[in-house]
């Protein structure tokens, strides 16, 4: 029920923001109801998870997590633009395989999509707690090897 919940106020707000009708009672209710039809359907199909909606993170994934993760992307964006941009082009293609310290299927999940979210890099596979990531060059992918990624996730887990 919980997961129900999480994910009607989620699709409210998301509802609410991207549409910006603050002052229209009949758009207002067409959304509402949009919202209402969405989750009834959702609830009925059966797929509302704690993946589907992880109310278990709370707020903490936009608080902590979802501003560094911009900013590695930005971060990632400039570095690929360089490359791209310098007259040599040096690429460097990889595969690396990571470890990954989640205990949850979710944080693993977190961590894949995230790694695919910074440009330069694509996680390729996700068995069990090992992740395959192709990268354009090998600095791109000394930041996952690192494992900053991985400890940042592990403490959202940790602090549910």
């Amino acid at each position: 029920m919980k997961y129900t919940i999480s994910l009607g106020v989620a699709l409210l707000a998301n509802w609410l923001l991207w549409s910006g009708h603050f002052d229209n009672p009949f758009l207002l209710g067409l959304g509402f109801g949009s919202c209402v039809l969405s989750l009834w359907l959702s609830a009925r199909m059966r797929i509302v998870d704690e993946e589907g909606a992880p109310a278990q993170l709370g707020l903490r994934p936009f608080t902590q997590f979802a501003p560094w993760l911009a900013f590695k992307i930005v971060e990632s964006n400039v570095h690929v633009a360089k490359i791209i941009l310098s007259r040599d082009m040096p690429l460097n293609r990889n595969v690396v395989t990571i470890q990954s310290n989640q205990k949850s299927a979710l944080g693993r999940v977190i961590l894949a999509n995230s790694i695919t979210l910074t440009p330069g890099t694509v996680s390729v596979d996700l068995i069990e707690d090992k992740i395959m990531i192709h990268a354009l060059s090998i600095s791109d992918a000394d930041e996952d090897m690192s494992g900053d990624i991985d400890r940042r996730i592990c403490r959202l887990e940790r602090s549910e």
